[in-house]
């Protein structure tokens, strides 16, 4: 019991070992929040929530070297705050709004801000908070995107074809698959890889998604379908 105390002590200090640990930490929060929205087909993924999550680590870390190391007097929150309010700016680049009126990314850029906020709590060493965020960020990303899918009047998925010679054929079958009810719409792919192109669908029409993702894998040339 003494030694559990004692760990949790000196991890709650500023050594090199609680640096460490929050950097790796900070990683890991941002590669699960990531990964998810990477799964999606968003362009904000992976390597984009890692970066951000750091980020906001590193200020909390460098406000609190300038204030014990250097021995320098200041606002130790004043450049994480600041981190707060500029993530903003990059979350707006992955908001979209759409030839139909709609808009696409709320979700990718909501996600970069807690996922930033994530990492400045990490950085001051807030490991309980983070870790539940962090939880509680997979929950909303997986078991509430289903309920909210269930709850919705119409249905959207994302398309990604490397061959531009096949969107005809995915347009014909989509009409197969959904009858006269569906709006198909080309958009910027999403993988950023030269020469695809990204197929957004919607459909008010109720439909198994497994079984229309099936339905089109059959599809040569088709990247990847999401919903």
């Amino acid at each position: 019991m003494e030694n559990i105390r004692f760990f949790i002590s000196f991890i709650h200090e500023f050594n090199w070992l609680s640096v460490m640990l929050r950097i790796i930490l900070a990683v890991i929060a941002g590669g699960i929040i990531g990964n998810e929205r990477g799964m999606h087909g968003s362009a904000a993924g992976l390597r984009t929530h890692i970066f951000v999550c750091m980020g906001g680590a590193l200020t909390s870390l460098c406000s609190l070297y300038v204030s014990r190391v250097l021995g320098l007097s200041g606002d130790v929150f004043r450049i994480p705050a600041s981190v707060v309010s500029g993530i903003g700016f990059l979350g707006a680049g992955t908001i979209l709004v759409k030839s139909d009126s709609s808009i696409v990314g709320l979700t990718t850029a909501a996600g970069m801000w807690v996922t930033a906020i994530t990492g400045i709590a990490l950085g001051y060493g807030f490991y309980t908070g983070s870790v539940i965020t962090t939880l509680i960020c997979v929950v909303n990303a997986t078991l509430f995107t289903k309920i909210e899918h269930n709850r919705l009047r119409y249905m959207r998925f994302y398309i990604e074809v490397s061959n531009v010679d096949i969107i005809q054929s995915i347009v014909n079958k989509l009409y197969d698959l959904l009858s006269d009810d569906v709006y198909i719409d080309t958009i910027p792919d999403k993988s950023g890889i030269v020469g695809n192109v990204g197929l957004e669908v919607t459909t008010t029409t109720k439909n198994d998604f497994d079984r229309l993702k099936k339905e089109l894998s059959n599809i040569e040339g088709i990247n990847y379908i999401v919903q």
